[in-house]
């Protein structure tokens, strides 16, 4: 496992065989079939690893929305900033390595439970928004989560982070959000 993710975070998911693995952890070529059919099976644990942590660290950041979702929402999109930022090869395995979500049955569990934990916070942002403009929950995550992601992509991680811009990524996707759900009514609550 830290053989993959070394690997990754030097020549990204695609640039190694299960044999390169097998050498940079310094076993022999057969040792990985012990613990993987394949590499693809070898990436999907990796980016289950991934998702679980990045999971726990969306939840550390939303803290059950206190001390109110608002604040709490902004800190869980700081999270995912920071975790593709400080997990660059958990987060290319999640989401750059072409692995299906249903390679494995965990594999997706622990990808569904990161998005849910995105799901939660903007059905409870959407609890405080006027009635007559509140979306779909769905459709709110898929929208919070394609910002955060894009942002993360474009601008918080590797040598995307030294792309220049007037601001930082967190200040970035924090405007970004607001805009957002100002355009849903929320106005300056948030």
């Amino acid at each position: 496992m830290r053989a993959a993710l070394e690997l990754i975070a030097e020549k990204g998911p695609a640039g190694f065989t299960f044999a390169d693995a097998a050498r940079w952890a310094g076993v022999s070529a057969a040792a990985p079939y012990r613990h993987y059919r394949d590499r693809e099976e070898l990436l999907s644990d990796v980016a289950r690893r991934g998702f679980e942590e990045f999971e726990q660290r969306l939840v550390r950041a939303w803290d059950e929305g206190r001390p109110n979702a608002p604040a709490a929402f902004q800190r869980a999109g700081k999270a995912y900033l920071a975790f593709a930022r400080e997990e660059p090869a958990f987060y290319s395995a999640m989401f750059e390595a072409g692995i299906p979500l249903d390679a494995t049955p965990e594999l997706r569990a622990a990808g569904d439970r990161a998005f849910a934990t995105i799901r939660t916070a903007c059905e409870k942002l959407i609890e405080i928004l006027p009635a007559q403009n509140r979306p779909p929950a769905l459709m709110m995550a898929l929208h919070i989560w394609s910002m955060s992601h894009g942002i993360a992509s474009l601008f918080a991680r590797g040598e995307a982070s030294q792309r220049k811009l007037p601001m930082s990524a967190e200040d970035l996707l924090e405007a970004e959000t607001l805009i957002y759900l100002k355009g849903l009514g929320l106005g300056t609550q948030a």
